[in-house]
């Protein structure tokens, strides 16, 4: 059994995870992180005024890029102070539009209006325990790690049903139920980078990306679902490693479960029970599903009637209306599906439950609001000031001399990923963060955004599941509680380590041979980018 809160402290507090976690709770709200970037941005960018910092490329427009001047085909950008009267001026006048202007905000917003929806009817709930409730015995851990990779489309529903209602079943069958959290919590945290289709992290993290990518490409536009090939086969990869893991180290190491499903625990599996009602929703919500789906389709494959495709472009670029309509298609999907369920099942009443989910939702998000404030600001300034191409554009120069081989470029920014998500678990603050600077200075030495945002996403990943700063680190440690009182901090990072390990050896790999293979990472996207110059 457990001791002492102080044996606990004491021991939470030895090793090396003891200093992340000290070294961690030393760092400020993400939202005070971007506070002081900003004034440290605007402090940099008057001694790079100060020393003249500037940075040239050849480019072959006729007009300069925004922030730049042309002169003899030569485009050159020179370090601004942000305190000059100029950038003063735009900071106060223009703090509405900077906000409002700032793409991820805008496509948060659309996709949580139907996500709300979605996740306050129940279907997030009710798929979730539909698919793992009769999951066979034999296939119970990759049933149980492949949906938990696909629940992040669930948002908050993925940690709070799926991976306590994972412990539940893996005790019912007889085997250990923090086995199955163990399974669930690296999937849904270790795994965040997988996925079966695009959702709301990829519309999220490109918003970013896109604002990373005008800075060498004003034109450059983002395409949700430029990481579809990279994340399925994440899925396809992880699932046997987390599997084996499961099964073969962390099973043996726990041993055989000593309880047996009595009363108690045959009441809370009923309670996870899908309704007649529910089921009934969940027909509904697939028959819409399908609808939703074909709409989109005709919008594109229609003859005569295609709104959703450029007939004056040629190639890929045909597709690029299609690409951007993807969030309001996000938005239709959940919330037409949402109304089909919920409707069914007995959660939406009217139209007065739709609108009041809706708010709850934009209600949900007002830590991310004030978090999109400060970032918005930060991206803006960074361009105000110059910083970002001159940062690029040397920055490229030397990864050019060095001569590094593309694969190796890209697991450092992986490896760098991973470093940050041990003390900043926000995974949109850290992008929001490094995208203007690492985005346009590999464009420069020819990798794709796309690339670089799927490189970002592995290292981002699997570190979740091995930092107690994580916010729903203790959500888990509550969860494993329930069955074994003597767990502590120490014990459930002892417990997930070897997922985390293994997830790290198999993320390095694929994204390596994803590059060396020059393999496509979604419909449209490439490992390699060929600048316009």
């Amino acid at each position: 059994m457990n001791g002492p809160q102080s044996q606990d402290a004491i021991r939470r507090s030895k090793g090396f995870l003891g200093l992340v976690e000290k070294a961690g709770n030393l760092l400020p709200d993400p939202v005070m992180i971007f506070v002081w970037l900003i004034l440290g941005l605007m402090v940099l960018s008057t001694i790079g005024a100060h020393f003249g910092w500037s940075a040239s490329i050849p480019y072959s427009g006729d007009e300069a890029p925004h922030w730049a001047t042309l002169d003899n085909g030569v485009v050159t950008y020179t370090a601004t102070s942000l305190f000059t009267a100029e950038n003063i001026g735009r900071l106060l006048v223009d703090m509405p539009k900077t906000l409002t202007g700032f793409a991820p905000l805008g496509v948060v917003v659309v996709v949580m209006y139907g996500a709300a929806v979605a996740e306050r009817s129940g279907l997030f709930s009710a798929l979730i325990r539909s698919s793992l409730r009769n999951a066979p015995r034999a296939i119970l851990t990759p049933c149980v790690i492949i949906t938990g990779m696909v629940s992040h489309h669930a948002s908050d529903a993925a940690y709070v049903v799926f991976i306590p209602l994972a412990g539940l079943i893996y005790a019912s069958v007889g085997r250990h139920p923090l086995v199955g959290i163990a399974a669930a919590f690296a999937a849904v945290s270790g795994g965040y980078a997988g996925n079966i289709t695009p959702g709301q992290i990829d519309v999220l993290l490109f918003g970013f990306t896109q604002e990373a990518a005008r800075i060498i490409d004003p034109e450059w536009t983002m395409n949700p679902l430029g990481n579809w090939w990279f994340i399925l086969a994440i899925v396809g990869l992880f699932t046997p490693v987390a599997w084996f893991i499961t099964d073969k180290v962390v099973e043996p190491r726990l041993g055989k479960w000593g309880g047996s499903p009595d009363t108690e625990l045959q009441a809370e599996l009923a309670k996870s029970e899908i309704t007649p009602a529910e089921t009934k929703g969940l027909k509904r919500a697939g028959i819409v599903a399908v609808l939703v789906v074909a709409g989109f389709a005709a919008l594109a494959l229609w003859p005569g009637y295609t709104p959703l495709i450029n007939e004056e472009a040629t190639g890929p670029a045909q597709l690029q209306p299609f690409y951007a309509a993807l969030i309001a298609g996000f938005f239709l999907l959940f919330i037409t599906t949402a109304i089909a369920f919920g409707t069914a099942a007995g959660t939406i009443k009217s139209d007065n439950d739709v609108v009041k989910m809706m708010g709850e939702g934009i209600r949900s998000l007002a830590p991310y609001l004030v978090f999109a404030f400060f970032a918005a600001h930060f991206v803006a300034m960074f361009n105000w000031s110059r910083l970002g191409p001159i940062t690029a554009i040397n920055g490229a120069e030397i990864l050019k001399a060095w001569g590094l081989p593309a694969p190796l470029l890209l697991v450092s920014v992986l490896l760098f990923s991973s470093i940050l998500d041990l003390f900043i678990g926000s995974a949109s603050a850290k992008w929001s963060a490094l995208a203007p600077v690492v985005v346009p200075m590999f464009m420069l030495v020819g990798i794709s955004p796309e690339m670089t945002t799927a490189a970002y996403r592995m290292g981002d990943s699997y570190t979740n599941i091995m930092t107690p700063l994580m916010s729903y680190f203790p959500l888990i440690l509550a969860f494993t509680r329930r069955w074994d009182k003597s767990m502590g901090v120490g014990s459930l990072l002892a417990l997930m380590l070897p997922y985390a390990l293994s997830f790290m050896v198999a993320g390095i790999g694929l994204t390596a041979a994803w590059v060396a293979l020059d393999l496509p990472l979604g419909p449209g996207a490439q490992v390699h980018y060929t600048p316009a110059s």
